[in-house]
């Protein structure tokens, strides 16, 4: 007769496995935790170069990003004001006021062909200050650094506006100047005195005023770093600064051996600079594995120590907790899912959720995957009027309302709140064939509204065309129309903000 393998045979079984299998896990902990830190010395040069690299590489793109959406901003604010019908200086100082708030641009003005600036307050002779005005005319975008009051630093963006006249007066151009303190903030960075950056110009001027660790600190890169690298490196570097190329200098200070990484910031003639201590990778990885070591060790033991004692009501209740953690870990993923989507004020998907959507749809375009897409911008009227004279209790209850109505028609479409007082409706397959339809009915209900003072809604709307390239062409074509249409219901007593 066969031998059974009995409930207890199975558990000893376990148990003098669990045993070997956890001699064998403290052993090949404690040899690759000293393989590791031998390897440590050998990896803390291609690491902090790779880790420099990304941190500079990042941060400069975070300049660029914000060169580019201030350059958007300033093409709907001189569209904004081309469509008000401007006809005195003081509706144009009050128009720039309104743009300030709808768009955060805080510096926004533009020239006329006096090269006379008009801000929101006053108007000056703009030519001895900005270089870009020493031309007849702007035929494209211009980034450039201003002083200001002194030692300020300022980006000025400056883009041509050939189109633009206002009161019979033509103006060629817009600008915002943004001072470069507001983008330290936004750079800004706490690593307790271990990494540091700056924003430097061509020559290795600090213009950020942050300090580059306490060797350089905020003098000129090349004057400091002159006499701690080769003569050689010394001119690579330069040049590599005069040329807008991307690099890195190792040099000991102090006994210390530090390196630093710049890339250029592009649209501008800065460089993106930082730094960190090879020194202080090097300890903070040993302390790390030296730490990892200990906690494995302890982690080890208590676990044998608890699956001798243990392990048969472990191995009776495993799968049920499996089971258990693993539904609860899915709900759990799902619920995160949809709060980090999902407009807290609406119920309807946020600005985040729609950026998704359109870097998906942006790739089906390219791959010519899709041919029913349509774009629907809705704008609130009058949520600052009510907002100012009401209060922001009901300009959060004529958002619910806004939403709610264009929830109601448009059923077959993916709706977003992407701003305090704009919506966004992605249409496909029915919500795109019925869409004449849908947006007819849901005018003819905001009209009617403008009567009952009930929630108004400016709707814009546009199709994927052929010659397309992203969603954002469609979305502008869309947000256009729905500047337009704004108007049209202002002229019908839709509510509006004050002048």
């Amino acid at each position: 007769m066969k031998n059974k393998i009995t409930r207890k045979t199975f558990i000893l079984t376990a148990v003098v496995g669990g045993i070997l299998l956890m001699a064998t896990v403290i052993v090949n902990t404690i040899m690759s935790s000293r393989q590791t830190t031998i390897a440590t010395t050998e990896a803390v040069s291609e690491v902090s170069s790779f880790y420099l690299e990304a941190m500079a590489d990042r941060r400069s793109k975070t300049i660029t990003n914000l060169i580019n959406n201030n350059f958007d901003h300033m093409e709907k604010a001189v569209a904004y004001i081309n469509g008000e019908g401007i006809e005195s200086e003081e509706e144009l100082r009050n128009t720039l006021g309104n743009i300030k708030s709808l768009l955060s641009l805080n510096r926004f003005a533009l020239v006329d062909d006096d090269n006379i600036v008009h801000t929101q307050y006053t108007t000056y002779t703009g030519g001895s200050r900005h270089s870009f005005l020493s031309d007849e005319r702007m035929d494209e975008r211009n980034v450039s650094t201003v002083s200001i009051y002194g030692s300020s630093k300022q980006l000025c963006l400056a883009a041509p506006t050939p189109d633009l006249v206002i009161a019979g007066k033509r103006y060629k151009a817009s600008f915002v100047q943004i001072d470069i303190n507001e983008i330290v903030d936004l750079l800004a960075f706490d690593d307790d005195g271990r990494t540091y950056f700056g924003i430097y110009s061509k020559n290795g001027e600090n213009l950020s005023g942050t300090e580059l660790g306490p060797y350089i600190s905020t003098h000129n890169i090349f004057d400091t770093v002159k006499g701690v690298i080769p003569d050689e490196s010394w001119n690579e570097n330069r040049n590599n600064f005069l040329s807008s190329v991307e690099g890195s200098i190792t040099f000991t200070a102090n006994g210390a051996e530090e390196t630093l990484c710049y890339v250029p910031i592009e649209g501008t003639e800065w460089m993106m600079v930082v730094l960190i201590r090879e020194s202080v990778i090097q300890d903070r990885i040993r302390s790390i594995s030296e730490k990892s070591l200990s906690t494995s060790k302890n982690q080890i033991i208590f676990t044998l120590v608890y699956s001798v004692i243990f392990f048969g009501v472990l191995l009776f209740m495993l799968k049920v907790l499996s089971d258990r953690n693993i539904d609860a870990e899915k709900e759990k993923a799902k619920n995160f899912r949809n709060m980090a989507s999902t407009d807290s004020m609406t119920g309807v998907r946020n600005k985040h959720a729609y950026s998704e959507t359109e870097s998906y749809l942006n790739h089906r375009i390219r791959e010519n995957d899709i041919d029913k897409l349509a774009v629907v911008v809705c704008d609130i009227n009058g949520l600052k009027l009510i907002n100012d004279t009401q209060g922001h209790a009901a300009g959060d209850k004529l958002i619910k309302d806004a939403s709610v109505l264009i929830c109601e028609y448009f059923t077959h479409g993916a709706v977003y709140r992407i701003g305090g007082d704009e919506f966004v409706v992605i249409l496909q397959e029915k919500g795109y064939d019925t869409m004449n339809e849908v947006i007819t009915e849901i005018k003819r209900v905001i009209e009617e509204n403008i009567k009952k003072k009930e929630v108004v809604i400016s709707i814009g709307y546009s199709e994927l065309k052929p010659e397309d390239q992203l969603v954002h062409d469609v979305f502008e074509r869309a947000d256009q129309m729905m500047y337009e249409r704004k108007q049209q219901l202002k002229q019908m007593g839709a509510p509006a903000r004050p002048e």
